[in-house]
């Protein structure tokens, strides 16, 4: 396991030793995250770099991924822990045939720990396993009462089991919780993590992020694509497109054996850009064409 970094400035060339392109506000937050352990709370649009922190974050520290996707519907069993009930059962089935009579010692033996299923939850501060980074990936889209199984982690890392016990995290995890804001989370959560709102990047930033992350495609065509994609971010679309969608566009463009952009080429690939049918009705054509007129000056 890496030692964490030491200042703003080691956390920021952490993130970018692995592709990620953060400002200062971002490093620094990061930063007081990892020194303060305590859990990062990240909100902003799809596609803006926010599973990806926890990612760069497991790899630049040396800790295992421990990665929770919520859903509608989530609830203990699947994030945190459930009980082994058929090998419970066949613990029952041999004490009897040994004669176990006190069924007192005999519930004890069958809430041992070796009946407890870890899921991630619970894995992320199992004292036996390595360290980890907890990814609690897109909290808004599990139901509000799950939230509350989630206090106790994130305030002392920390787990009661009420057949077991407290289960107790050996060296606290890193933890990352991320929000699309399709609804708000709690206050409970906020206040218990580190807050930051992560936003499109400007396009010096993109730029970067797309020599990083796309270094095979060419200088001029990263230039036109991000400054495209900042000029389509100013229209009244229904989704914006994301860092990942710039990457994305930029890579197939790429595949194409575009070397500059094009409207023919804008048109043609709109679908990699632009995720629903009204927007790129909307953008195709003539709207194209004027957009890259005028990022063109941005990219010159």
């Amino acid at each position: 396991m890496a030692a964490l970094p030491g200042s703003v400035t080691e956390t920021a060339a952490l993130l970018a030793d692995h592709g990620y392109i953060a400002d200062r506000e971002l490093a620094t937050t990061v930063h007081l995250a990892l020194a303060m352990r305590r859990p990062l709370f990240l909100e902003g649009e799809p596609g803006t770099g926010k599973t990806e922190i926890a990612k760069v974050l497991a790899a630049g520290l040396d800790r295992r991924l421990v990665r929770l996707q919520c859903y509608d519907g989530l609830d203990l069993a699947a994030a945190a822990y459930e009980w082994d009930h058929a090998r419970q059962l066949v613990a029952i089935r041999l004490a009897e045939a040994a004669g176990e009579t006190d069924r007192g010692l005999l519930a004890r033996d069958i809430y041992a720990r070796e009946f407890l299923q870890a899921r991630p939850l619970l894995s992320a501060i199992d004292p036996d396993l390595p360290p980890a980074v907890l990814l609690i990936d897109e909290l808004d889209r599990a139901d509000e009462p799950f939230e509350a199984f989630l206090l106790e982690l994130l305030a002392d890392f920390q787990m009661t089991v009420p057949e077991y016990g407290t289960i107790r995290a050996a060296s606290p995890p890193v933890v990352v919780l991320t929000s699309n804001r399709t609804r708000e989370v709690h206050d409970a959560i906020r206040r218990r993590c580190l807050y930051h709102w992560v936003g499109y990047p400007d396009a010096a930033r993109e730029r970067a992020i797309l020599a990083a992350k796309a270094p095979g495609v060419a200088e001029r065509l990263s230039a036109q694509v991000v400054a495209f994609v900042q000029k389509l971010r100013a229209q009244d679309l229904f989704k914006l497109p994301g860092v990942a969608e710039t990457i994305d566009w930029a890579y197939a463009l790429s595949y194409l054996d575009q070397h500059e952009l094009a409207p023919a080429a804008v048109d043609d690939t709109l679908g990699v850009l632009l995720k629903y049918q009204d927007d790129i009705a909307k953008i195709r054509g003539a709207e194209a064409a004027r957009l890259l007129a005028e990022s063109a000056v941005d990219a010159a």
